[in-house]
Order: C-alpha cells, then structure tokens, then sequence
C-alpha cells in the first residue's frame, strides 16, 4: 500500500451517529463533511427530519459498502398516537381528521391482536409522503403540490412487533423490528384504520442496524469534535 492510499484509509471508515430530532439526514452529512474535510461522506438508511436515533455513516472508502448497511433490519420505538389522521401519517403533517373519542382503552384488546397478526411478510404502499421516486418525481413533491399518484405496493417483513408501554389518552409505544424499506408511519395509519378511530405516528426513533445499536453511537452534534476517535476501520468489516 503505498503513502497515499495509507493515509486515505486512515480516515475511511464508518460512524455511528445518534441523529437528533429536526436535521436531515443529509444535514448529519453535510456537517460531517465540513468538521472532517472528507469529500465523500453518505449515509445508510434515511431518517426523516422528526425521527432520532441511528445513522450508519460511511467515510472515504466506507462509502462504497453503505448498501450492505441499507439492507440490514432495522428495529424502532415508535409512539403512535391515535384519535387524529393526517397527509403525512405522522405529526408533522396537515391533520385531516379528529375522531371524537375518549374511551380509548377499549382498543387495547385489537392493539395486541393486530401486533400478533403485523408479524411476516407483506406487502405496503409507500406513502405519499415518501422520497420514493415515481417516472423521475419524488413523492413528497407531488404531495406538497396536492397531487396523488397511483404507486405499486412493496414486500416488506415484520420480524417482530411488540407494544411497550399504553396510555388511556391513546398513546402507545410500540417496539418493531423490520425489513428495509418498512415505513413507520404506514403502519401507525394501518392501526388507526383498523382501529376505526384513526392513528398516526407521534414520535420515532432507530435503535439498531443489523447488529449496530444506537447506545453505541455518537451524539450528534454534541459529540462531533470526537468522530475521529469513533470512527470503525473499513478492516472490522
């Protein structure tokens, strides 16, 4: 190996990154990049603006291997909210609906039920509010613009579903472990449809990658003067 490619790999590598509510995905790059002076930096596994939790990170070299990362499965803490819908799925969105509903507690019963029977594979539409793109157009641009499109329906798995802790106002965390690809926020709208009472996701966060997990990651950006000494050698993959 000659100087040139030992100091390259001296800084390729991966980083595990506790991404913080409202950056974007790219911000986290973005400013990776700046505090590194790396010219290639991405990410696997794109988190939206609301959600925290863990962003794999590859540097110089660990770029090309993030796709191995992206097909990894992935387990949130998602907070469902229900008695409300919105565009978006998620809290973030315009709210369509509320439900005049104060007895939520009758749902737990058809909660547990329908976690029992989430596990396995399916197949889910993307949301309109996705970065899917459909004939060279994001999703979340047509929807800004009031637009609905017709899209094709993907397998996904659920490898686990487990609800966590229940509120008698409607609020439920759920703990789920699935495939690539899986939208969240999907899912809170799916419960909320079955429920009959409407749902949509009010809180999420990415604990694990495959067997990556969020405790041993680097806060960001408290942490970022310190992502050298974080950063895993290309070697240990």
């Amino acid at each position: 190996m000659d100087s040139s490619s030992a100091r390259l790999d001296e800084t390729s590598g991966f980083l595990l990154i506790d991404k913080p509510s409202d950056w974007t995905s790219h911000d986290v790059v973005a400013s990776l990049k700046g505090i590194s002076k790396i010219k290639k930096v991405g990410h696997a596994g794109t988190l939206d603006p609301m959600a925290t939790g863990l962003l794999v990170c590859g540097l110089g070299r660990g770029t090309k291997a993030l796709a191995n990362f992206s097909a990894l499965p992935k387990t949130y803490l998602a907070t469902i909210t229900l008695g409300q819908t919105s565009d978006s799925y998620d809290a973030t969105g315009k709210i369509t609906k509320t439900f005049q509903e104060t007895d939520f507690a009758k749902y737990l019963p058809k909660i547990k039920s329908w976690l029992k029977n989430l596990v396995g594979l399916q197949q889910q539409i993307p949301p309109m509010y996705s970065a899917k793109s459909i004939n060279g157009a994001r999703l979340y641009k047509l929807a800004r613009k009031g637009k609905e499109v017709e899209r094709e329906p993907v397998m996904i798995t659920i490898y686990s579903a487990e609800l966590l802790s229940w509120q008698n106002n409607g609020s439920a965390e759920l703990k789920i472990t699935c495939s690539a690809g899986t939208y969240i926020r999907s899912l809170a709208h799916d419960l909320g449809q079955f429920l009959g009472c409407g749902g949509l996701l009010s809180a999420l966060r990415r604990t694990e990658i495959g067997d990556f997990k969020v405790e041993n990651a680097i806060i960001w950006p408290d942490q970022k003067s310190e992502w050298r000494e974080h950063l895993l050698p290309l070697k240990e993959f």
